[in-house]
């Protein structure tokens, strides 16, 4: 039984970043998710990286640098260990300080504990 009261569910922020359309993560996924840390809107931030996102963060040096910038200011950073595997990435995306692993039950975990989340 989760005992906690709806104010303390509001301070958890899933971002799950499964495109890989570079302007959407630009100009809108790591703004947002920068933003949202960097300001107090949330006072815990994951950005979980899903699928083909993982492709494109792996070869892209101005998407890595923000990266690099979220784990610095405290944004968790994970990426799914199947989908990085499948593509060849998962060493990369661990150089860059990102938590490679497996995501299906810690995503259902983050979900049924009423993370608010968002996907881009």
């Amino acid at each position: 039984m989760d005992n906690r009261t709806d104010t303390d569910k509001k301070d958890r922020l899933l971002v799950v970043w499964t495109s890989s359309d570079r302007e959407v993560a630009l100009r809108m996924l790591f703004m947002y998710t920068r933003n949202a840390k960097r300001m107090g809107w949330w006072d815990d931030v994951r950005l979980l990286i899903w699928g083909p996102s993982a492709k494109l963060l792996s070869e892209d040096e101005e998407l890595k640098a923000y990266i690099r910038d979220m784990k610095d200011i405290g944004i968790e950073l994970i990426a799914c260990k199947a989908c990085s595997d499948g593509y060849g990435v998962s060493d990369a995306l661990s150089d860059l300080g990102v938590e490679v692993m497996y995501v299906g039950e810690l995503f259902t975990e983050m979900l049924q504990d009423g993370w608010t989340t968002i996907t881009f």
